[in-house]
């Protein structure tokens, strides 16, 4: 980051701040992982029964590409991270739509490079001994 100071010292309001930085990391602890789905719930009722505990921004549950179902798991989104604490503590273990699911916070996205891949040529052909 200091090199990169240097580099533009002129305009300084392109750059991130060290708070906006923290916030958009902070927000990551008002998400929450819903695990063990039952594969009839839809994102409505995901939300519903969700919002008994705060104010939802999104529930999403994720689905196959092929097969167009739902893998039994989704991300529900809410305001703030007191919300979201308490739809953890009070939903983790909880049946819904006939399942026992588990709540967790959602971990950050993994970059897995999502460039190009990495060519390394045809294999060596086996030696003889």
């Amino acid at each position: 980051m200091a090199a990169f100071r240097r580099l533009l010292p002129t305009n300084r309001s392109i750059l991130p701040s060290t708070s906006a930085i923290f916030l958009s990391h902070r927000g990551v602890a008002s998400k929450l992982f819903v695990g063990g789905l039952s594969f009839y719930t839809t994102e409505n009722g995901l939300s519903e029964a969700f919002s008994q505990h705060g104010q939802v921004i999104e529930a999403k549950i994720v689905m196959d590409r092929v097969s167009d179902k739902s893998k039994g798991f989704g991300f529900v989104t809410y305001a703030s991270e007191d919300e979201a604490e308490k739809a953890l503590q009070e939903m983790n273990g909880k049946p819904l739509n006939g399942r026992v699911i588990f709540v967790d916070y959602a971990k950050p996205k993994a970059d897995f490079g999502g460039g190009m891949p990495i060519t390394r040529g045809p294999p060596e052909p086996p030696t003889e001994h």
